[in-house]
């Protein structure tokens, strides 16, 4: 319980110093006391599953844990966009988030861990990655949306300088959001080959969820290859894709594990 202890206070202290270096104005990446917290809550987060999974002699992907490391996969991953200057803004909203999901993990009674040989396992982990990735490329294209919006109305506040130019945000997005739909795709075929009755009652609405992101997904890259596609166009196909992908495994987690009690 210490070292969750120990994340959630380093998660949240950095997103401290985060707001008051971006209210300031000052530059906010690289290596600053900020950064090395994050990193701290980050490294913390991860040891503490792995506490946990030596404890019970397994991987434990309930609900909780679930969200816990799509957590831990978006707080790393901000720790990584945050070198690149002003890139940094995403740790006001990911590093409490994490700190939000550990805790929510830790609070809750586990439940009994279901044994994944190595198959199952890696098709578990780009399930996760790919979901941490894409929900990174989510909350970037809400900070497109915002300055977007705000510079068509030239209402230039003061948030505004915290993020970076348009361009550079816009190509971040649509880089993340490649890494991502690899990375889903993976998941699809590791499912299809090694998830035995993958379209078993209880997992067809979560096959058809997931293709219908990945489809999203592999439309609006290919809109933005073939057409250019940007702006609103781009932030509304990344929100629909990604609400898809959040209905299709927590959605469902959360109706077979919490409602109706059985493993997922």
């Amino acid at each position: 319980m210490t070292i969750v202890l120990i994340a959630i206070i380093a998660y949240l202290a950095a997103a401290g110093l985060l707001v008051g270096e971006l209210r300031n104005g000052r530059p906010a990446g690289g290596p600053r006391p900020w950064w090395w917290l994050a990193w701290t809550g980050t490294a913390c987060h991860a040891l503490a599953h792995v506490i946990a999974w030596r404890a019970t002699g397994r991987a434990d992907l309930h609900f909780f844990a679930a969200l816990s490391l799509v957590g831990l996969g978006m707080a790393g991953l901000t720790a990584v966009f945050a070198t690149r200057g002003r890139m940094s803004a995403l740790g006001v909203v990911v590093f409490p988030l994490a700190a939000a999901v550990l805790a929510a993990d830790f609070m809750h009674e586990p439940g009994v861990a279901r044994s994944l040989d190595w198959r199952l396992q890696l098709h578990a982990w780009l399930a996760l990655l790919a979901y941490a990735t894409l929900a990174v490329a989510a909350l970037l294209a809400v900070m497109l949306w915002l300055q977007e919006r705000a510079l068509r109305r030239r209402e230039i506040h003061g948030w505004l300088r915290a993020l970076p130019p348009l361009v550079e945000l816009e190509s971040l997005l649509f880089r993340t959001i490649t890494v991502g739909f690899i990375l889903l795709t993976a998941t699809l075929l590791t499912g299809m080959l090694f998830v035995e009755n993958l379209f078993a009652q209880h997992l067809v609405h979560k096959t058809v969820l997931s293709v219908l992101s990945w489809l999203v997904f592999g439309g609006l890259l290919l809109g933005r290859w073939r057409h250019g596609w940007r702006g609103a166009k781009a932030v509304h196909w990344t929100l629909v894709a990604m609400s898809l992908l959040v209905l299709a495994f927590f959605g469902s987690k959360y109706v077979l594990e919490l409602i109706l009690r059985r493993g997922a």
